[in-house]
Parts: structure tokens; C-alpha cells; sequence
């Protein structure tokens, strides 16, 4: 979620996966699975799979549960193939909208997808329509309580591209998707343990709302985002918090 109050919105988030640890819990294995079925079940040799675990430990996935799931991606379990599909399109007000899925019936998940997008005042557009707006980077969140100048020096230091200061005082360290990893880790290590962090797709610009356009937009990313074949949602759009608890 892209916007100026990102310590809000992160502390919504947040609520809203506690709210459905299961389907969150689901929705991780089967990135865990893919991942070491596509390059092995050790993280430290894998680091789709080290990004994956990471995301499960985030949301208090049992240890067991994530070890299982590697294990029957790296036996290469055929009791279900996943393909992987990205899908863009338009929200209201115009803005950009991808969603990353992993499905076992394409057709299905084109349907609910372009139901999902023609419910909510958008529409699915075609592949590329909207993700030259997007780059991948790794982003870690910091509360509005941290040092600023210690969390840059060591940041830039570990080898970060950037430390943003957000206008709600949060703080947004940006990193190259190869460097995440060791920026994280080198932080973690210096005292500064992130709120949130992950690799993802984040906008160039970012579209701001209106109160009307902002809760239709919000309906659409939570039903999106509400999908079982749905991993991730990304959007430029400029969302306050108080949307999604609207929506």
C-alpha cells in the first residue's frame, strides 16, 4: 500500500492478516512449495525460498508447517502444479493495479480476477499495461521513533540505495531485490529491526484520491487481496489507512 501515512497503513495491515491467519497461512505454503520445488529446500542456498519463510515467520506460520511445505516442493509433490500469472489493470480514479497469483485453473482465476476489477469500478487490463510504472525493490519499514541519521548511516553502509523519510515519521530504507538479504540481516544485526520487509513491486509515482475514488479502490485491492490463487497486490495509489477500515 502506497502513501504518505505508511505506518498506518503498515499497522492496518497487520490487523487485516491476523484477521485471516489461515487463508495467509495457505497463501504461504504455496510460495514456499514453488520456491524449493524451483531451486531446493535450503534457504540459505534458495533465496526465493529465504524471502518466502521470512514473509511466513512474519505472520507467526508455524516453523513445522514451513519446513513441511519446502520439503514436499523439493520432492517435487505433482499432487498439484501451480502456474504462476500476474495480472494489471485499472482502479478507480485510473490507478495501477497488479496482482501476482499462483493457480492450478488459469480460467478460474481470470474470472474471479476480472470480477473482482469490473465490481469495484475498475477494469483488467492487458499484460504490461501498468507495470512499467512499478520497479522491484526491496523496502523495509522502520518506526517513527528510530535515529534517523544512525538508521542512514548504517543503512548506506550495509549497502542500501536509499533511506526516505515518510511524512508521519516512519522510515523507508530501499535496497536492490540481490541486496535485500544482507541489508536486512547487516540492520537486524546494528539494533534496527524493521516493522515490515519484503521484496515487491513499488511504484514509481504514486495517484492521489478522493474520499469516494480512495474507499472503492480500497474495496477492490481487500477483495483482490481476498482471492485464494492472489499472493501479492501492487498499486500506485496514494490509500490512507482509514479507507481500508471503511471498506
Amino acid at each position: 500500500m502506497a502513501g504518505h501515512s505508511k505506518w498506518a497503513n503498515i499497522q492496518h495491515r497487520k490487523k487485516a492478516q491476523d484477521a485471516k491467519r489461515g487463508k495467509i497461512f495457505t497463501k504461504m505454503i504455496r510460495e514456499i512449495t514453488v520456491a524449493a520445488r524451483q531451486g531446493g529446500d535450503d534457504p540459505d542456498a534458495n533465496p526465493r525460498l529465504r524471502l518466502a519463510v521470512d514473509r511466513a515467520l512474519a505472520v507467526n506460520m508455524p516453523k513445522d508447517k514451513i519446513e513441511k511445505a519446502a520439503a514436499r516442493g523439493a520432492g517435487n509433490d505433482d499432487s498439484v502444479a501451480y502456474e504462476e500469472a500476474r495480472f494489471e489493470g485499472y482502479g478507480p480514479g485510473g490507478i495501477a493495479i497488479m496482482a501476482d497469483c499462483m493457480t492450478d485453473n488459469r480460467n478460474r482465476t481470470v474470472s474471479d480476477i476480472r470480477h473482482a476489477f469490473n465490481k469495484h469500478g475498475g477494469n483488467l487490463g492487458t499484460d504490461g499495461c501498468v507495470a512499467f510504472m512499478f520497479q522491484q525493490r526491496g523496502v523495509m519499514i522502520f518506526p517513527p521513533e528510530t535515529d534517523e541519521d544512525s538508521l542512514m548511516e548504517a543503512a548506506l553502509e550495509a549497502g542500501a540505495e536509499d533511506v526516505i523519510s515518510n511524512e508521519d515519521g516512519s522510515f523507508e530504507v530501499l535496497t536492490a531485490p540481490e541486496e535485500f538479504t544482507q541489508v536486512r540481516d547487516t540492520l537486524v544485526a546494528a539494533g534496527f529491526e524493521p516493522a515490515d520487509a519484503e521484496v515487491t513491486m513499488r511504484p514509481e509515482n504514486t495517484t492521489g484520491l478522493d474520499d469516494e475514488e480512495a474507499g472503492k479502490a480500497a474495496r477492490l485491492i481487500e477483495r483482490l487481496e481476498d482471492l485464494d490463487d492472489v499472493q501479492h497486490v501492487y498499486t500506485n495509489a496514494d490509500i490512507q489507512a482509514a479507507a481500508f477500515e471503511d471498506a
